[in-house]
């Protein structure tokens, strides 16, 4: 067998594992991230522990009210890499009342579900994203407090 075979079988193996867990959503997001890196002076900065032990970060660019950009870092597992990747997502061209709105259960729904072990990670993205508004929100009218922020 020519192990370009294999790996191909073993790839298409690990995957059909993968689809009876996850959504293929869920698995695109994962393996395909979205808007993943740093903004660099971002308008809106969250970080977030969730009780796993995962961190996310998500960065905002807002003008006119309207989030222009939206990106994430996490050194967590998949679920919450996937779980990152949405929450941009979801919330890219949105005003900040409806991305501080965005709720595990969008997420989740958006992913097409996660098991029960990982919904959490659904909800670190979500608490992420509620501290990124917060932090926006908090120098909005005071932006010159931002140069003493450290992140």
């Amino acid at each position: 067998m020519e192990v370009g075979n294999s790996f191909k079988e073993l790839e298409e193996s690990v995957m059909q594992d993968m689809l009876k867990t996850y959504s293929e959503e869920a698995i695109d997001h994962f393996l395909n991230p979205r808007n993943l890196g740093q903004i660099e002076s971002p308008d809106g900065f969250g970080r977030v522990t969730g009780p796993c032990g995962d961190t996310m970060e998500i960065y905002l660019r807002v003008n006119g009210g309207r989030i222009t950009n939206a990106t994430f870092l996490t050194g967590g597992c998949g679920p919450s890499i996937a779980s990152g990747s949405m929450a941009t997502e979801l919330i890219k061209g949105k005003s900040i009342v409806e991305a501080q709105n965005i709720s595990q259960d969008n997420i989740l729904n958006a992913l097409g579900g996660l098991p029960e072990e990982s919904q959490h990670c659904a909800l670190l993205a979500a608490n992420a994203l509620k501290e990124t508004v917060r932090d926006y929100l908090a120098f909005k009218n005071e932006p010159w407090k931002r140069l003493y922020k450290v992140h």
